[in-house]
């Protein structure tokens, strides 16, 4: 109980962690901010972090002091929240003070994103793509929707009126066809939508693999993040809508009852705990990360790449260090569809 609770408060924002410090973590300050001189020291760090292609790295505090290291090794990417912030605190910083140091950058940034969209519409994890499994458009921890996002409000926002009136049209036919890109990929089974896999082939929009524990699959979680944009855009065309509807039907259809998730006590753990499923038929439902793209049942994959069928198959490195199962979809079925089904009439 005691650890179930820690981690809860963990969860909540309660007990400090170890979370990197973000630039989204300031995009809620006022205008008047972004003229302070805390503002102007967290936006050198952030341009020490920008790479030489125009993106920044993932998994690094690009605001609390200056990268130190070699910045022709600084490797820019859409992944992990990586770049789109940094671009959000830069617009913010330029209009607060007229500084062109600050434009320049985001205007690096922002064609880092727009030339590294392919054809079709998606994004690889990072650009030049490389040919390992990063080239695949990526929907993993939800890369292309973030992207999407913030081309929408490039296209749209007072904030990047700033941007030349080319690029920010050129920022909303990346969206158009980012959603084109979207529906392509859509798993289709028997003739019938369902949801997506976490990455896509870049040229036949097949599901694919990734690390060898993320095998092509429908993913229960970035399909989530799909569906809420889908249903974000205004005036949907009919295909948007029934894509929306047949995710909808697929998450209600994958949901795991009678069960939850505990992290207990394990003296004999290499970390003193353990990720265990226990019978629970008054729990609330569950989705898998994963359900197998030919049975839909999911699945549990260790670093051999061989899926099994529950979580306590796979070793204790894998089975504790990834999120296999999660509430995902709840808020999209307990109310947001309802009322976006609502509000479509």
């Amino acid at each position: 109980m005691v650890i179930r609770l820690f981690f809860a408060l963990v969860a909540c924002g309660l007990v400090a962690g170890h979370a990197l410090a973000k630039p989204g973590d300031y995009l809620k300050k006022s205008d008047s901010w972004f003229a302070q001189p805390q503002a102007k020291r967290i936006a050198e760090n952030i341009l020490s972090f920008q790479s030489e292609t125009g993106g920044w790295p993932k998994n690094q505090d690009t605001t609390s002091k200056p990268y130190a290291g070699d910045r022709t090794k600084l490797k820019g990417t859409y992944d992990n929240g990586a770049t789109t912030d940094e671009l959000r605190f830069l617009a913010r910083i330029y209009n607060a003070t007229k500084e062109l140091a600050y434009r320049d950058a985001f205007d690096r940034g922002l064609a880092y994103i727009l030339d590294g969209q392919y054809p079709n519409g998606g994004w690889p994890q990072y650009s030049p793509p490389g040919k390992g499994y990063a080239r695949h458009i990526t929907f993993n921890d939800g890369a292309m929707v973030r992207l999407l996002d913030f081309l929408r409000e490039v296209a749209t926002s007072t904030t990047y009126e700033f941007v030349d009136g080319a690029r920010r049209l050129a920022a909303a036919k990346s969206v158009d066809i980012g959603i084109e890109c979207i529906l392509k990929c859509q798993i289709v089974i028997d003739g019938k939508r369902t949801v997506w896999c976490a990455q896509h082939d870049e040229i036949d929009f097949s599901p694919q693999s990734a690390r060898s524990y993320e095998l092509a699959t429908f993913s229960g979680s970035e399909s989530v993040g799909i569906t809420r944009f889908l249903m974000s855009l205004e005036n949907p065309s009919e295909e948007i809508v029934e894509s929306v509807d047949a995710a909808i039907e697929w998450f209600n259809q994958a949901a795991i009852k009678g069960i939850r998730v505990e992290t207990q006590k394990d003296p004999e753990g290499p970390k003193g705990v353990n990720r265990v499923v226990i019978q629970d038929e008054s729990a609330p439902p569950l989705w898998a990360r994963f359900y197998d793209l030919r049975t839909q049942a999911p699945v549990f994959v260790d670093r051999d790449g061989v899926p099994r069928r529950s979580l306590s198959e796979i070793g204790y490195e894998r089975r504790n260090g990834y999120a296999w199962y999660g509430n995902w979809p709840q808020k999209l079925l307990s109310g947001e569809y309802s009322k976006w089904k609502l509000n479509l009439k």
